[in-house]
């Protein structure tokens, strides 16, 4: 069928691969909210909040029950979220957030990766330092006067307001006032699309492309396991 049709075909199983990894990852933060919290939204602001994650990431309703149904059995692996610190090549300091029910697997794991791709894991604290950690919220604004919603928002713990692409904008705040920020913008019907948190590097490094290209190594795989959530790193 020709070249054209394969790449096609490696593109589309290449962002099925993605949207399945996406989708494993959401249902994880689903069964940590339903354990904390219950299987009800609206009396469980991180599991509503999760649940707009989902619908932005085009999963299905199906699979959302289904997380919250087997969030709710008892036998259902509790995940712990356990996060490591280290170095890629070249100094650049990255932490990786993960949701694990087998710590000794995932650290073992994130370790030969690390290792593997000439970086080192570190102790606890070790990296930590160099990022702050935000919250944010991307919301569909509507007719709202941006300037005067940040005003509002100040007071609620918002750090700045911003326009996006595509008619939305972007809140950032700090990592304590993610519930309060959440509560006054459903107070005030504003949709938010996604929400969640960060780690914003205080401090970035440049590398040079082939510097960069090595660190790409262990970045990539460490967003491959399963176990991981997020990577963050200070990269420029």
């Amino acid at each position: 069928m020709g070249r054209a049709y394969e790449y096609r075909k490696a593109r589309k199983f290449a962002r099925w691969a993605q949207m399945a990894k996406t989708f494993t990852r959401l249902a994880k933060d689903i069964v940590i909210a339903v354990k904390e919290s219950g299987p009800e939204p609206e009396t469980n602001p991180r599991l509503r909040a999760i649940i707009q994650n989902a619908k932005a990431a085009n999963m299905p309703k199906d699979n959302v029950e289904r997380a919250i149904k087997r969030a709710t059995d008892k036998d259902t692996s509790d995940y712990k979220e356990v996060v490591l610190e280290g170095y890629a090549p070249h100094g650049i300091a990255v932490l990786v957030e993960t949701l694990t029910d087998n710590n000794n697997r995932t650290v073992a794991n994130v370790r030969s990766y690390f290792n593997k791709y000439d970086g080192s894991l570190s102790t606890s604290g070790s990296v930590d330092f160099m990022f702050e950690r935000k919250c944010f919220f991307k919301i569909n604004p509507l007719d709202i006067d941006l300037e005067e919603l940040e005003f509002e928002l100040i007071d609620h713990g918002c750090d700045e307001l911003f326009p996006d692409e595509e008619d939305t904008a972007l809140i950032y705040g700090s990592f304590e006032s993610f519930g309060a920020l959440q509560k006054i913008l459903e107070d005030k019907s504003i949709e938010i699309i996604s929400s969640g948190f960060e780690r914003i590097p205080t401090l970035t490094k440049e590398l040079s492309p082939e510097q960069v290209a090595d660190v790409d190594k262990l970045l990539e795989k460490l967003e491959d396991d399963d176990d991981v959530q997020n990577v963050y790193h200070n990269l420029g």
